[in-house]
This record gives C-alpha cells, sequence and structure tokens, in this order.
C-alpha cells in the first residue's frame, strides 16, 4: 500500500521545488532547473507511482505570469483527473514575505493581506522555501491564479 501524502509546488522561479508531505511534514524535497511545463508531468508521474497523494497545494503568485497559468493548468488538471482537492496560497507564504520581482524596479510585496506593487532602486535577494511544516491555514479553496497582471502592465 502507498503511503498517503500532500504534494506542495513552487514553480514562481527558478528552480522548481516540490515538497512531499505526510501529516503536514516534508518528507522529501525535490528540485528541478527545468521548465515547468517540460518536467511536472514526469515529476508529478513519479510522485503518483510511489505515492497514494491526497491534496495538491501550490504557490498561486504574484510571479511569472507564465509559470502561475502552467502551474495551474496543470495542477486543476490533475485535480479534476484524479479527484484530488487543490489548494493555493500566495507566494509569500514561501519566502518569508519578501518583495518578488515584478518588472524593472517594480516588486510585489505584501502589507497586510493586500499584495501592492512598490518601485524599490536595490533588488533584495530573495529566494523561496518550502517549510517543514505546513500550515494549512494559510491555504484557500480557491486556487485560481493571483496574477497581479495590473502592476506589470
Amino acid at each position: 500500500m502507498l503511503k498517503e501524502v500532500e504534494v506542495v509546488l513552487v514553480a514562481l522561479s527558478s528552480p522548481i521545488q516540490i515538497g512531499i508531505y505526510e501529516n503536514s511534514k516534508l518528507i522529501k524535497l525535490i528540485k528541478s532547473d527545468e521548465k515547468s511545463s517540460e518536467v511536472l508531468p514526469t515529476l508529478y508521474r513519479e510522485m503518483f507511482n510511489s505515492y497514494n497523494v491526497k491534496t495538491l497545494f501550490y504557490a498561486n503568485g504574484p510571479g511569472s505570469f507564465m509559470a502561475i497559468k502552467i502551474s495551474y493548468i496543470f495542477l486543476k488538471s490533475l485535480s479534476i483527473l484524479k479527484n484530488i482537492p487543490l489548494f493555493a496560497t500566495d507566494a509569500f507564504y514561501f519566502n518569508n514575505n519578501q518583495p518578488i520581482k515584478a518588472i524593472g524596479k517594480l516588486f510585489f510585496v505584501k502589507i497586510s493581506s493586500e499584495i501592492k506593487t512598490l518601485k524599490l532602486e536595490m533588488a533584495p535577494s530573495m529566494e523561496f522555501k518550502l517549510p517543514d511544516v505546513l500550515d494549512y491555514n494559510e491555504f484557500s479553496t480557491t486556487s485560481t491564479p493571483a496574477y497581479n497582471i495590473g502592476a506589470v502592465g
């Protein structure tokens, strides 16, 4: 019998990170520098062969428009086809609430619960990191992408 797990995807920048969680605790971290459109099917096929995936989670933005779109379409399709719940949270959960690059000197920032853009002269260093323990309260069943396109237009 396969181990029941939850899978978290953060594909907003390179490397793509996939966390496999058992009872909310990270048990395996997978990183890839490949394009998400090329590597996600392979990685998820391997996961479904090794585990019983009971829940899907992902970072739904802000960040790369294309990365968000690919992640959402891929995971939403899996969710429907395999009848697995899909949850989402904003990317700030995975980067300790640091500014996220938008375009040029514009960065997405989260102030209270509102995501805005802010011009920053110095680009802060930022990386996404999967937590050791998932906080389910940070995720929503509203899994649609948060493109925040207006800020980059």
